[in-house]
């Protein structure tokens, strides 16, 4: 069967929007004499629609789109995700569905069986899973109909397995002849492997050719990489899509050869991945510009390298806030990064603020030494200014920190951490310095200095990180093991950590959930994030014996 993967980027609640798209690349289908054009899970509204789903019109609204899209098919089919309706009862109101298409007609539906509710998937809150899927007719062959996550419950691969029932097994044994998934499959590190890997052996295993298409873009904290496949009835690879990009793949998949799967490392994932998610959510936001505090550290270099790449040089706008305690080093490393990175450079001093501000608590604070309360003040005037800025000229105001901060709670709440997003906030400080040798491996891009200088907040005489905690490699190693893995503080401190180090992070990291709850939304790229997916409480008392 001549196929064509759609592999587009859509904009959740953008019915007009993603119609207009849909269309688009079926024409393009059409002119290249193909059977079938697919397009990604939930292509009509985006994905995830959350609780639009509960808005009174929405529904009807996306079903429309579906009989407009049927009225433009012709002899060439197309498989396309959209929301339907349910209506028995008990039961949600919704099903997660693709329909298929042809010649003026809705050919036939099939909903989402396996729902996930895991990490940031909450579809089990909205959409009725199915309770039954048989093959569907189409020129003469039958073909299997899946939506995302029931492709994802394979024996053959999965060990532990979240459902009992495998919904593609099942098609191919009522007869499909080849099975189709529709998706909208978020991205993070390690995620492209185990996908590929797993719908190899899938099409193995079940011999029979499996057409994968998934969504690309970002919507709100989620990044969709694309990387449509297409595999044959032995798990050889017949097609693939591009990476962090829309595409558009023609595939055969009774003639076509194999092929080699494009090679990428981790660093260049990572990076097409923020460029991607800054992106999409300035844009489908509604801005077109972007301002951030540049310090001469790391974090903040790292962050506007990616947002001049994702918004163009002339889109971003970098300022200089130095204090008192603002070393020459960092201030001339802000500068010399702007210049290589052909942005606009602002200075604009605290020190007058700060000190004004100091005298007006003079008497309140009489007889207290300075602390924490006097390096707060400073990196809470920035937001001030960053956020005039923000308002006065309609950009959306980038935060910086990094995951190891965030961890640990080392970041000022209504200071660094204001922003409308946190690009880097699931990026540890060990793959920061990773990713900015990375950007540097052609030119210097980043200051040299910036990466090889210890960190510091530069609040007070010669601050650094490392005053109050260990070496980021041993702090992003017990992040990864408590936060990511969900080990236990004495199962970390078996792998050979230091007991007090260990007590003492594991502490920051429980403690700082009311300061993460209130950040910035952050772009998922990890397969752990501070964002929907964590979901701790902040009033609770539960300490491990």
């Amino acid at each position: 069967m001549k196929i064509a993967l759609a592999q587009i980027n859509t904009t959740v609640g953008d019915l007009a929007g993603n119609e207009a798209k849909i269309l688009a690349a079926y024409r393009r289908g059409v002119a290249a004499g193909v059977e079938l054009v697919v397009f990604p899970e939930l292509a009509v509204t985006g994905y995830p629609p959350r609780d639009l789903l509960h808005k009174s019109r929405f529904i009807a609204d996306n079903l429309a789109v579906l009989e407009r899209l049927a009225a433009a098919c012709g002899a060439t089919g197309m498989l396309v995700g959209y929301v339907g309706a349910h209506d028995l009862r008990p039961g949600r109101e919704a099903v997660n569905a693709v329909a298929l298409l042809q010649n003026g007609k809705i050919l036939a539906t099939r909903a989402k069986t396996l729902l996930p509710t895991y990490d940031v998937f909450d579809e089990d809150r909205y959409f009725e899973p199915a309770r039954e899927n048989a093959p569907v007719e189409f020129n003469g062959r039958k073909i299997g109909l899946t939506v995302c996550e029931d492709v994802w419950n394979d024996e053959g691969f999965w060990h532990d397995r979240r459902y009992r029932r495998n919904p593609a097994r099942e098609l191919v044994a009522a007869g499909a002849e080849i099975l189709f998934n529709v998706s909208a499959s978020p991205w993070h590190l390690g995620k492209n492997n185990t996908r590929h890997a797993m719908l190899s052996s899938l099409a193995a295993t079940a011999q029979c050719p499996l057409v994968y298409c998934n969504s690309v873009g970002g919507n709100d904290e989620l990044i969709f990489d694309g990387m449509s496949l297409v595999f044959g009835s032995g798990g050889q690879l017949l097609a693939e899509g591009a990476a962090f990009a829309e595409d558009f793949i023609i595939v055969e998949t009774d003639s076509a050869s194999a092929i080699t799967a494009s090679p990428m490392v981790d660093e260049e994932k990572l990076y097409r991945a923020l460029v991607l998610g800054l992106r999409d959510y300035l844009h489908k936001c509604g801005f077109k510009s972007a301002v951030l505090g540049l310090s001469g550290g790391i974090d903040s270099a790292l962050t506007a390298v990616i947002a001049a790449e994702a918004l163009g040089r002339e889109n971003v706008r970098g300022v200089s806030l130095p204090s008192q305690y603002s070393s020459q080093g960092s201030f001339d490393d802000a500068h010399r990064l702007a210049e290589n990175l052909g942005i606009q450079y602002d200075v604009i001093p605290i020190q007058p603020m700060f000190l004004a501000a100091k005298g007006q608590l003079a008497g309140v604070f009489a007889g207290r030494a300075e602390d924490t309360a006097e390096e707060n003040i400073q990196a809470r005037l920035r937001a001030v200014i960053l956020m005039a800025m923000s308002n006065k000229f309609g950009s959306l105001l980038l935060t910086t920190g990094n995951k190891s901060e965030l961890a640990v709670g080392y970041c000022t709440l209504y200071g660094d951490m204001c922003g409308g997003l946190a690009v880097i906030s699931d990026v540890p400080k060990t793959v920061v310095y990773r990713l900015s040798e990375w950007i540097n491996r052609e030119r210097e891009i980043i200051p040299r200095n910036t990466i090889t200088k210890p960190p510091s907040a530069e609040l007070r005489p010669d601050q650094t990180d490392q005053d109050s905690l260990p070496s980021y490699d041993v702090l992003d190693a017990i992040l990864e093991a408590y936060v990511v893995a969900g080990k236990s503080r004495a199962d970390i401190v078996r792998a050979g950590f230091d007991r007090a180090t260990v007590e003492r992070i594991v502490r920051l990291i429980d403690l700082n959930e009311y300061k993460r709850r209130q950040a910035a939304p952050g772009l998922k790229v990890t397969s752990k994030a501070f964002g929907v997916g964590r979901r701790m409480p902040i009033a609770q008392r539960y300490r491990e014996t």
